[in-house]
């Protein structure tokens, strides 16, 4: 077990996996409540923790399947004992190495790309599993941009890939997407950071 997994496991038996969803909730939530997603879809998240965005997603009409995936068999504990819906399934797996023949329409990703370092073997499987089509929406408040947040690596003494969001672009053209970027803010939180630089998603569509 690799550096990572055994601190989101330390995480999720302490509590943080509900502290990060509560955390992370009010700028994901913005973003996702935005999507339009008429058509029916199949969703992933990469990195899901306790799978609080597979739940929501699953609620969504024309969602016809809803996967998370995490490194972190106590995550995925926590996820699998929290399931709502027949739609859900939560699987034990680093995304580089998954083996899967599943296809997606959408795939969301918050705050665990940087964590595969460099980035560019699990974008290329993201890019691999999306249909023709379809987009993923990669989050991140861990930017060098954001100049506030660059310390986390030193705080958390695992390997993190910090790029700038130009770098974060550039990277996602080079796999292939077409890209975007969306800052989305939280104006009434205390950390100064979160209400001016906000978290960063990067939306990348397979052509």
């Amino acid at each position: 077990m690799d550096k990572t997994s055994k601190l989101f496991d330390v995480w999720a038996k302490t509590g943080r996996s509900e502290e990060m969803e509560k955390g992370h909730g009010v700028t994901v939530n913005q973003f996702l409540d935005k999507l339009s997603l008429k058509e029916k879809f199949r969703f992933l998240d990469i990195g899901c923790g306790n799978g609080w965005v597979v739940r929501k997603m699953s609620q969504k009409p024309s969602c016809v399947k809803a996967i998370g995936i995490d490194k972190s068999k106590m995550m995925i504990k926590n996820a699998k004992s929290k399931i709502s819906s027949t739609k859900e399934s939560f699987f034990v797996t680093d995304l580089e190495s998954w083996d899967t023949k599943e296809k997606f329409d959408v795939i969301f990703s918050m705050e665990s790309l940087y964590y595969s370092v460099p980035m560019e073997p699990a974008l290329e499987k993201v890019f691999k599993l999306l249909k023709k089509g379809g987009t993923f929406y990669c989050g991140t408040d861990f930017y060098s941009d954001n100049t506030l947040t660059t310390r986390w690596v030193k705080d958390m003494n695992i390997p993190m890939d910090l790029r700038s969001e130009k770098e974060w672009k550039k990277m996602f053209r080079e796999i292939g997407f077409t890209t975007r970027s969306k800052h989305v803010t939280d104006p009434k939180n205390k950390s100064k950071w979160k209400r001016e630089f906000g978290t960063l998603f990067v939306i990348g569509r397979k052509p």
